[in-house]
């Protein structure tokens, strides 16, 4: 059973940058998506990277922020940059087996979330 667990989380105010990690405790040939989810609204594809590190990104954030991925550390990293106050929820890794990258349906297993709060 894999485990993904998301770290980096915090308070930053509008334009700031910040990093959030996610260990994947399983080393090999995965997809790993990050998804948020703000108060009263569904979880929300945000991008995702392949095994052979190529990426893809929603509209919302494309141009802002990165995905990479350090395999010797089995973790995957989102790099958030000029946030805005938008940009608030929880943000979640997930392991992505099938299927369309931005459906939470076609992942079969989460971290427990990391909260991200950006204040103008």
């Amino acid at each position: 059973q894999v485990h993904l667990v998301e770290s980096g989380g915090g308070s930053v105010q509008a334009g700031d940058s910040l990093t959030l990690s996610c260990v994947v405790s399983e080393r090999g040939q995965n997809y790993i998506g990050w998804f948020r989810q703000a108060p009263g609204k569904e979880r929300e594809y945000v991008g995702i990277i392949t095994a052979g590190g190529d990426t893809d990104y929603a509209d919302s954030v494309k141009g802002r922020f990165g995905i990479s991925r350090d395999n010797a550390k089995d973790t995957v990293y989102l790099q958030m940059n000029r946030l805005t106050p938008e940009d608030t929820a929880v943000y979640y890794c997930g392991r992505f087996y099938f299927g369309r990258y931005d459906r939470v349906s076609n992942y079969d297993a989460w971290g427990q979330g990391v909260q991200v709060t950006v204040s103008s």
